[in-house]
């Protein structure tokens, strides 16, 4: 994109051990491509140009993404038929970059300090079908979806906070053991874990955690919602708690839960290197609970 001042990095997985005194690389070259393609097209590109020249002439890391996440020509065509807005107005959002990039190099040497052993891969802005916002797995790097991350309201208003805390927390990901298990059958309590950890990583190395809508959605309601989470913990079907936001109305208050027991953790902890390090490498769910110390409605300090 002409004039947003941020060179475009092309590397793959090879460069995850880049360190982060370096700052994170944010590759913009698939985003590039697509508006070419949507502005040559009037905002109407055909799902024959979406395949050829945006999705089969993609990087590494969109076509990570279209295979994992279902992001097909034709799922994006039919998403900028219904939501044209959504596609004109995160053009815009790459003018904050250049300053999200700053502010991550920050946050990701915290995350090394934390855990030295941190992997640093590039993180691949991409535009796809309306969702997911972002994605992040040890084994197939970060991407974040440009118009889906930019069209959510009700994340944090100012764009650049909203990048680097959401980026912050799909970096957590990337060093989480558990994540390279059968996604197909985690319990509530083990997607919610994995999630609840990611927040709190966020908040520990940028400050904030990455996603900011929980307070009015649970405020003096922490204990009843906390008792509904443990009668349904062991659950294979995650609706009720995970992956059921939409533009309009926030949910996914597994992420909340599990970071508040993540944060139970933590703060019980008398070594606060290995709770992290704990927190991060954790593969038992239910050992993991049980050693939080928390409970439904527990009060904890600095707690959203």
């Amino acid at each position: 994109m002409q004039g947003i001042g941020l060179a475009i990095l092309v590397c793959g997985l090879a460069c995850a051990t880049a360190s982060a005194a370096a700052g994170p690389e944010i590759q913009i070259e698939d985003v590039e491509r697509f508006y070419e393609i949507y502005d040559a097209a009037n905002g109407h590109p055909t799902v024959e140009q979406l395949q050829r020249d945006y999705l089969d002439a993609g990087s590494d890391g969109l076509h990570t993404l279209a295979r994992i996440r279902n992001v097909t020509a034709q799922s994006i065509a039919d998403r900028i038929a219904k939501q044209p807005a959504m596609y004109t107005n995160a053009k815009s959002c790459l003018a904050v970059l250049p300053r999200v990039r700053q502010r991550l190099e920050v946050s990701l040497r915290e995350l090394v300090r934390l855990y030295p052993q941190a992997r640093i891969p590039p993180v691949t802005i991409v535009v796809g079908r309306g969702k997911p916002v972002g994605v992040g797995y040890p084994d197939t790097g970060l991407q974040i979806g440009l118009e889906a991350l930019c069209a959510v309201d009700w994340f944090y208003p100012n764009l650049e906070d909203r990048f680097v805390h959401v980026i912050a927390h799909e970096y957590a990901h990337i060093q989480q053991v558990a994540t390279n298990t059968d996604e197909d059958h985690f319990t509530v309590l083990q997607r919610s874990l994995l999630e609840g950890a990611a927040e709190l990583v966020a908040e520990l190395t940028s400050g904030k955690t990455g996603y900011a809508h929980f307070g009015p959605l649970t405020q003096g309601r922490e204990k009843e919602i906390e008792t509904a989470f443990v009668a349904d913990q062991d659950k294979t079907d995650l609706s009720q708690w995970l992956d059921n936001s939409t533009l309009e109305k926030p949910g996914d208050l597994g992420y909340w839960v599990g970071y508040r027991i993540c944060k139970a953790y933590y703060q019980h902890a008398s070594d606060k290197t290995q709770a992290f390090r704990d927190i991060l490498e954790m593969t038992d769910a239910k050992s993991f609970l049980a050693k939080s110390g928390w409970y439904p409605g527990i009060q904890l300090q600095g707690a959203r």
